[in-house]
């Protein structure tokens, strides 16, 4: 009997999310260490590194992850049809050897002018974490097309064990780092370990310790690089290259109207840019509540479409795809908002004002997962080309917004610049699918949905005030009084 799709999908992404949700637990696990240790300054230094690390991470990729599924899974219908020189193997390892040789290439180059890249960043004499910075892009980069074949085999629990015990390497070094080396090194202060890393705590730590991490996944997933074969196809490298490079260009805004306004905060005025990004990236780090929801799903959904693109009723599945990710992401958007007093204790007393920004943030998360649904058409279409025009679009909201505003509103304009990039991709994304490959999504029930959501979260600003937990308690009563219709709803009217 065939597996019902609902509850693989379901049980994947619950898989993938394990990791997904470890990697944002850690991340707040670790500001209160980095908030009571680093300032503000600091923090958002490191903010700015991870933000470059992201952005470069998804050029260098080349989008082949997206690319394997599609074509390995034509290499594995050839094969099922008798085809004895089809194997799904030889797309995963020319697309290996083409990312490998892009980021030595990268590698060698930063490497190379490390001294210069740092001083014109403004931090004169950090050129090694430059060098690391290269090393993470390269080891993350290369090991993404490994995971992409964890994915496509559906080996979802190795790939959960694998990036947790990346994430709890990183977790344990930077407590070393920051709380236990400094003990240290006041006893040894000549120990070998300064070569690496500086004598004093500071945001280097942080940057190093994601080295040791990725240092560790790429020694656990050695086994899958020698299941590789390293022998060079230039058809297969062409096809996947024409068809993922334009990926690469539409991936690009879900990082960088993430992470653009973090980088475009040095055009502010004054010496605080990096104290509001600090603040700025504390607060965001609520929101992301959301967003690992959308980054898991993803993980489980890509294959998943490819794989029932042939089906009958395909697209009829993919709407209701889409109407069950609503529904789920506006109880996410509702649980966070209405625990927010609980939640946002998580931050020190200095970064609780960005929490001002998470209503429009978790909305905006919403509207990127709801992008992902729908630009599925130009990936299950083939048309991928039209892929860069909706990045141009969605990426030239986010700069005018951030360049025009910013300088007044700091970040409450880059918040605002992510609702509208994300619903400018989102219309221009629905109107092409709907002439080259329609897909019924039940835009009643969606944007019902939506709207019942968003009234509850009104009602909640309505509320008298009260303490702590009799507005936790009615809070609650809001919830279920979003879940309990919404669930009958959706039940009742699933086959209409």
């Amino acid at each position: 009997m065939a597996r019902n799709p609902f509850k693989q999908l379901a049980g994947e992404t619950a898989i993938y999310g394990l990791s997904t949700i470890l990697a944002r637990v850690v991340n707040f696990l670790l500001v209160p260490l980095y908030t009571n240790i680093l300032s503000r300054e600091n923090y958002g230094i490191v903010t700015e590194f991870l933000a470059y690390i992201a952005i470069l991470q998804v050029v260098l990729a080349l989008g082949l992850e997206t690319g394997c599924f599609k074509y390995a899974q034509k290499e594995k219908n050839a094969a099922d049809d008798g085809d004895a020189t089809a194997d799904p193997n030889r797309i995963f390892s020319n697309a290996f050897m083409i990312v490998l040789g892009l980021c030595l290439v990268f590698f060698a180059g930063v490497s190379l002018f490390s001294g210069s890249i740092s001083s014109a960043l403004g931090y004169e004499g950090f050129g090694k974490i430059i060098v690391y910075v290269g090393a993470i892009l390269l080891i993350d980069t290369v090991t993404a097309i490994l995971f992409a074949r964890l994915r496509y085999e559906h080996k979802a629990l190795k790939f959960a064990v694998v990036k947790t015990l990346k994430i709890f390497t990183e977790l344990g070094v930077n407590p070393l780092l920051y709380l236990v080396l400094p003990l240290y090194l006041a006893k040894h202060s000549g120990a070998v370990i300064t070569t690496l890393v500086s004598a004093t705590p500071d945001f280097t730590y942080a940057i190093f310790a994601i080295l040791v991490s990725c240092i560790v996944c790429l020694i656990l997933l050695l086994p899958e690089v020698f299941r590789l074969r390293f022998v060079p196809d230039k058809k297969v490298g062409k096809a996947l290259l024409a068809y993922s490079i334009p990926l690469m260009l539409a991936g690009l805004p879900g990082v960088m109207n993430d992470l653009l306004d973090r980088i475009l905060m040095r055009g502010l005025d004054g010496a605080e840019w990096r104290a509001d990004l600090g603040v700025y990236q504390a607060g965001v780090k609520i929101a992301v509540i959301m967003s690992l929801f959308v980054q898991m799903f993803r993980y489980a959904a890509e294959p998943f479409f490819f794989q029932r693109e042939k089906q009958k009723d395909s697209k009829t599945l993919y709407a209701q795809v889409m109407t069950y990710f609503v529904a789920f992401c506006m109880a996410g958007f509702l649980f966070v908002l209405l625990y927010l007093d609980v939640i946002g204790l998580m931050l020190g007393k200095d970064f609780r004002i960005g929490l001002e920004i998470t209503p429009i943030m978790l909305m905006a998360y919403v509207m990127l997962g709801m992008q992902f649904n729908i630009s599925m058409w130009y990936k299950l279409s083939g048309k991928t080309g039209y892929a860069v025009w909706i990045t141009l679009a969605g990426l030239l909201v986010t700069i005018v917004i951030n360049v025009v505003f910013m300088p007044r509103f700091s970040y409450y304009a880059a918040a605002w610049a992510h609702i509208a990039s994300y619903l400018v991709m989102m219309v221009i994304s629905l109107i092409l699918g709907n002439k080259y490959y329609p897909i019924p999504y039940d835009w009643k029930k969606i944007l019902l949905l939506i709207a019942f959501a968003l009234a509850v979260y009104g009602g909640s600003l309505l509320l008298p005030q009260m303490g702590l937990w009799p507005k936790m308690a009615a809070h609650t009563g809001l919830i279920l009084l979003y879940l309990v219709p919404s669930a009958l709803y959706l039940y009742k009217t699933r086959n209409a």
